[in-house]
């Protein structure tokens, strides 16, 4: 463990829970075109992820709990602004981005390059923003202050597909690794965001854009999560609703996890703990839960 008032350097983030209105469709739309597969399906509830081979554990990205007697939130509610699952290739990108334009290609919202990583946005069948990534290789981010340097560059997804989608990474789409790179979050000020997720759960600050949107992260990585008000300014606490469930946060190990737990009752804060995770709300009722990896 590093800086007691900080978030563990190897921490990451864990699977995305989303309340589903039609468990079929969203299912499918994460195993058929995003390429996801099914990890477990009990009941109500499907998880997405990647498989384990022979020495390797399975990793869930998203977890799907069938909740029809849940509404659909308000435009302008906080919650999920995308779950953004990082692949490590271009190749592998491209496949998603093939597969999922192929399956559903009025539900392409946009692509850009952010110069630590390229992007391609949609939403899915329920209207939950989703991001297929690739990240440039760190050497190549570069910092000033403490501060990365992130844009939003053109990026033509015909002339990205062009060079890099090939028949070899088609064929394994459905098995390329891929993870939950970070959760983008709508808040309602950027303000309280900052002190919740970066003066009490311990995230570092690592860009921000005035007061519309702030980016943080543990170990150095360009963002974790990420939290904007483009369509949430002074949005209140969420009320249940369809959308987003539940973000979770793997730390390394149970050392960590009790610290963040001391951290967090020191600032006043009551987490959930089992011994094995933790569980809190953020300001706008969103549950983020923590354990070890």
């Amino acid at each position: 463990m590093t800086d007691s008032a900080r978030l563990a350097a190897d921490t990451a983030m864990g699977a995305v829970t989303l309340d589903v209105a039609d468990l079929d469709v969203m299912t499918a739309y994460y195993r058929d075109a995003v390429g996801l597969s099914v990890l477990t399906s009990d009941g109500p509830v499907v998880v997405l992820g990647r498989a384990g081979g022979s020495s390797a554990a399975s990793v869930p990205v998203v977890v799907l709990r069938h909740s029809p007697t849940l509404k659909h939130a308000g435009p302008r509610e906080a919650g999920l602004f995308h779950t953004a699952i990082l692949f490590e290739t271009q190749a592998a990108l491209a496949a998603a981005v093939y597969t999922v334009a192929t399956a559903h290609p009025q539900r392409f919202t946009g692509s850009a390059d952010h110069l630590v990583s390229q992007a391609f946005y949609y939403d899915d069948p329920e209207g939950n923003g989703v991001e297929l990534y690739w990240d440039r290789d760190r050497t190549e981010w570069s910092w000033v202050h403490g501060t990365v340097e992130m844009g939003t560059l053109f990026l033509d997804p015909n002339a990205f597909l062009r060079e890099h989608l090939t028949e070899e990474a088609l064929a394994a789409h459905g098995s390329a690794p891929s993870v939950v790179g970070h959760v983008h979050l709508s808040v309602g000020d950027t303000a309280t965001a900052r002190e919740f997720y970066v003066d009490r759960l311990g995230f570092d600050l690592t860009t921000s854009f005035g007061g519309q949107a702030i980016f943080v992260s543990a170990g150095g990585y360009h963002h974790h999560m990420a939290m904007n008000v483009w369509r949430s300014a002074g949005a209140g606490r969420r009320m249940p609703a369809l959308g987003l469930g539940q973000v979770d946060i793997a730390v390394p190990d149970a050392d960590e996890l009790g610290a963040t737990a001391e951290r967090l009752r020191h600032y006043g804060l009551d987490p959930r703990d089992d011994g094995r995770t933790l569980e809190l709300d953020d300001p706008w009722g969103t549950r983020i839960r923590l354990a070890s990896a």
